[in-house]
This record gives structure tokens, sequence and C-alpha cells, in this order.
């Protein structure tokens, strides 16, 4: 019986890469990073903080700290997401059949947590969860299941009755390690790509999932 499900945030209810690369591109790039687009594609599924370091290894920059520049990434993320932020496809639809269901609902990102209002109320869905939680108040980020563990606690679910929605192969890695059932929404860039194989269900929007699925999942082992 599954009794929860926990969303990631970024690429799955949020369009918001583009928004991650434009921030960071802009801001690195004013303290001297050489942003390239090959290195770029390295941190697509890293926290800020990791991003941030990564990109000082290999530019090391002088006259701001990492936090500093870390929290400017943050700022014009949560500016152009205040500016033009949308909804993936089928985002209301999805919530609103877990809702009727009375599974509850949760959210586990590797964003900072200061973003995650700022995107459920700009998509407004925040009445919708239960439980929210940031890699940022974990020792590691995602493909570490630390935020997968933490909101399934705050749900008060066990774990294998949950679960997760997610775009990204580390995610999905996240959630498996934390013994949560997977539904892997790739880029369609990535649809075809066999690394999302390893997720018990695989689909092109969120409304797609059924109630066929969700009895498909439930049974899986």
């Amino acid at each position: 019986m599954i009794q929860a499900v926990i969303f990631d945030m970024d690429g799955v209810l949020i369009d918001s890469e583009p928004m991650w690369k434009e921030a960071e591109k802009q801001i690195f790039s004013s303290v001297g990073v050489d942003v390239k687009e090959e290195l770029s594609a390295n941190t697509a599924s890293m926290t800020t903080r990791e991003v941030t370091q990564y990109w000082h290894t290999h530019y090391p920059w002088s006259g701001k700290s990492l936090v500093q520049v870390e929290n400017e990434v943050v700022d014009r993320v949560e500016a152009l997401i205040s500016e033009k932020g949308t909804q993936m496809e089928g985002v209301k639809e999805i919530l609103d059949f877990f809702q009727k269901k009375k599974i509850k609902i949760g959210l586990s990102t590797n964003s900072p947590s200061r973003l995650i209002p700022v995107i459920l109320n700009k998509l407004g869905i925040s009445n919708y969860f239960n439980a929210v939680s940031s890699s940022e108040h974990e020792e590691k980020g995602k493909p570490h299941p630390a935020v997968y563990l933490t909101t399934a606690k705050k749900l008060k679910v066990d774990p294998s009755k949950c679960i997760a929605f997610e775009d990204s192969f580390s995610g999905i890695i996240a959630a498996k390690k934390a013994n949560i059932k997977t539904v892997a929404i790739p880029p369609s860039l990535e649809f075809a790509d066999k690394k999302f194989e390893i997720s018990h269900i695989k689909l092109r929007r969120l409304s797609d999932f059924t109630d066929l699925h969700l009895e498909k999942i439930a049974n899986c082992v």
C-alpha cells in the first residue's frame, strides 16, 4: 500500500534548469570563471554549494568567498523564478490525483531550502505538501539518500511505502538507496537513455501517471 509520494523540485515541478544555467553563467563569469558547456554538464545534479566548489576548483577566484558567490547564484535564480517560472506539464493534475486518494505528499530537493517556498508559492501549489526537505540541511546531497529519508520521516511513512518522482539519474539513485520506489520523468532529450531503466516506471509527463501505474508500483518488490 502506497502511503506517500515525494517529488523532486527542479525539472519535475518547475522548469527551472534553464534558470539555474543562466544564473550560474552570469555569477560565475563575474568572478572570472570560464563557464564551459562541457564542464557545466557535470554540475546539473549537484547542490549549489557543490557547484560553487566545483567551479572554484577549476577557476580559483579571489575577492569573494564561496558562500558569497553561492548566495549570489541563489539570489539570481530566485529573481528569475519569480519573473518567469512555469510549471512542468501535469503538475496540478498529479497533485490532485494523490490528494484525492489521501496519499501524503512531500518534496525532496538538492536546491537551497529558501527556494522551496518561493517555487511552491509561484506555482500556487504549497497547500498540497505535507513535508519538504532540502539537501542543504544534510551532510550530502543526492545521490545520497539522506534528503529522501528525512522527508519520509517527516511524513511518518516507511520509505518502502513511498514513491519518488525524479527527472535525474542521481535523484533516482538517491530514492532507490532510501528504499523508495521510483518514477522517472526524464528530460525529453534523454527519454530514450537506458540509464533510466533502473526506475520502476518511466513516463514522459507527470499527468501520464494513472491508477494502473499506482497498482503496478505498489506491487513492485
